[in-house]
């Protein structure tokens, strides 16, 4: 049994608009199931070697660091509702890629500067940068094709008081805005656990690493 998915054999199981559900035969009475994002034509299982490799993941986290007055600098975090744990974690910016990203010139650089606007009310300016740090992660193997990019912001404020969650869109829920300067970031990254003392997610764990490399 050599554990390759026969791609003829792809069941859709359950569909809705974000989130599917697919059998994948990989052998004469053997199946594995995937959740995704993706529509049945669209799943990295179906694509071949080349298109893998070339492939736009499926949304961008940003480390957006903030370089204040005073010679400050913080990594900007907000306390995000994430519905399948129930409660508020510590989270970077990030989201999905949207069409109109996707026909861009920079698709992962449009798309993180994009969410930053949304979901911080910032403007990425002339002499800021905007950096791909990884253009595409899977994050949970095992269980779904689902990819992120990770970028690096960094953005030069006069003050915070521009900060706001109003672009929010969808299902996003925040209850506030985190600056952590490397103090802080350091002591969550060691604990494994936010400030309110829960665990966070990969992506926060992969944007506090981003930041304290800096």
């Amino acid at each position: 049994m050599n554990g390759k998915i026969n791609k003829d054999k792809i069941e859709t199981l359950y569909e809705t608009k974000f989130l599917k559900c697919f059998d994948l035969q990989y052998a004469e009475g053997r199946h594995y199931f995937e959740a995704s994002r993706r529509n049945s034509e669209d799943l990295v299982v179906r694509k071949n070697d080349t298109e893998v490799k070339e492939m736009l993941p499926d949304a961008v986290t940003i480390a957006v660091v903030l370089h204040l007055p005073g010679n400050e600098t913080r990594l900007l975090m907000s306390y995000e509702y994430r519905y399948p744990v129930g409660q508020f974690l510590l989270s970077p910016v990030a989201g999905l890629l949207d069409p109109e990203d996707r026909e861009s010139d920079n698709p992962l650089v449009n798309a993180a500067i994009r969410e930053i606007k949304e979901e911080a009310g910032l403007d990425v300016k002339d002499g800021d940068s905007v950096r791909v740090m990884n253009p595409c992660a899977f994050s949970t193997p095992g269980m779904t094709d689902e990819s992120n990019a990770f970028l690096c912001a960094e953005i030069t404020l006069d003050d915070l008081s521009v900060l706001s969650h109003k672009g929010a869109v969808g299902t996003e829920l925040f209850d506030g805005f985190e600056l952590l300067d490397k103090e802080r970031a350091k002591k969550i990254f060691d604990e494994g656990r936010d400030e309110r003392g829960n665990f966070y997610s990969l992506a926060t764990w992969m944007v506090l690493s981003i930041f304290l490399s800096l």
